[in-house]
């Protein structure tokens, strides 16, 4: 796979997303091209001994910074090292693109340039998050603060496809976070998506509330961007909050140091599961393309799961699975008339 990777995105970008990139390509046969201005990349490129054949660079001028506005610096900025990424791609010049930067400007970027999957309204950012049994898809966890019915029902159908194709689940469980799991309870959207979720094919299972994502009552939970933004701060929160409770803990009980090397293999074992850094980043689904958006605070290794995601998506083609799951959603609604 070919990835194009935003090497100038990213609170710590270039220096965290070339040793990333350098991380990645010695694990792996992928193609990686560090986007962004070739000066300053060839620069970081030689404060490393081994520079795997397999990186390459693609100059870009200009770079959008994190405070600007998403959509004005996609319009303006047309040479940035988001642009180039999402124009390799839409070009064929790569297969996907990565990018630790401006959420909203690659978001934009990838509706410039790639465009949205034929059916799907508006695309959704997907995240995956550890349970007690698993992993959990969430969706949309920032692209869309305000939705309609239809919108939370497409991300249904793109989110359980995804978990179908990547964790090999036959029929993932579908859920709709709200605030009770009784039909009656939600607001306005919620009430009428779940009125549309049953009459859809999706194995739905009904409203989750938000105590049931750890458990992993679902596989699939789908709400606005809103709410969905809300759940993944606080989720990436209390994980690291866990973790320094546990060091500050040993340090309280000098004899638990006496047990670390007995709890060590479990301690990293729960570290990982929690480490956002694990998973990359989040999916755009809906863009008739591969765009992974990483956490801006990303660390190398960060970068480097960002750029497996990204390959994983497009070996995998699940944009094909989404297109032709979104024309059977449209065949079922014309014949059950939802609206």
């Amino acid at each position: 796979m070919r990835i194009a990777l935003d090497a100038m995105g990213g609170d710590h970008a270039p220096a965290v997303t070339v040793a990333g990139a350098i991380e990645a390509a010695r694990t792996s046969s992928h193609s990686i091209i560090l986007v962004g201005k070739e000066d300053v990349l060839a620069a970081e490129l030689k404060k490393h001994a081994v520079v795997p054949s397999t990186i390459s660079l693609q100059h870009a001028s200009e770079v959008i910074t994190m405070d600007e506005s998403p959509a004005q610096a996609v319009r303006q900025k047309r040479d940035s090292s988001l642009a180039v990424c999402s124009r390799m791609v839409a070009d064929g010049k790569a297969d996907a693109f990565a990018s630790a930067g401006n959420s909203g400007a690659a978001m934009a970027s990838a509706l410039l340039y790639l465009r949205r999957i034929p059916g799907v309204i508006r695309p959704a950012i997907m995240t995956v998050f550890p349970t007690l049994t698993g992993h959990i898809a969430i969706l949309d966890v920032g692209a869309n603060t305000d939705c309609k019915p239809k919108n939370l029902v497409q991300f249904a159908v793109m989110g359980k496809t995804y978990f179908q194709d990547v964790f090999s689940v036959a029929n993932p469980r579908v859920g709709l976070l709200s605030i009770g799991e009784e039909e009656s309870k939600g607001n306005e959207l919620v009430l009428e998506t779940h009125e549309l979720l049953r009459k859809t094919s999706l194995n739905f299972i009904g409203n989750v509330e938000g105590g049931d994502i750890a458990k992993g009552t679902a596989d699939v939970i789908v709400c606005d961007g809103f709410v969905g933004n809300i759940v993944l701060k606080f989720g990436e929160g209390v994980a690291e909050m866990i973790l320094k409770l546990v060091k500050e803990e040993f340090k309280a009980h000098p004899f638990a140091w006496a047990a670390l090397p007995f709890l060590w293999p479990v301690l990293k074992d729960i570290k990982k599961k929690m480490d956002y850094s694990e998973y990359g980043g989040a999916l755009l689904l809906g863009v008739d393309g591969v765009c992974v958006i990483s956490h801006g605070k990303s660390n190398a290794k960060a970068i480097k799961n960002s750029v497996f995601a990204a390959a994983q998506f497009a070996e995998k083609n699940i944009n094909k699975a989404i297109a032709k799951e979104i024309t059977r959603l449209e065949e079922i609604e014309k014949s059950t008339v939802i609206s």
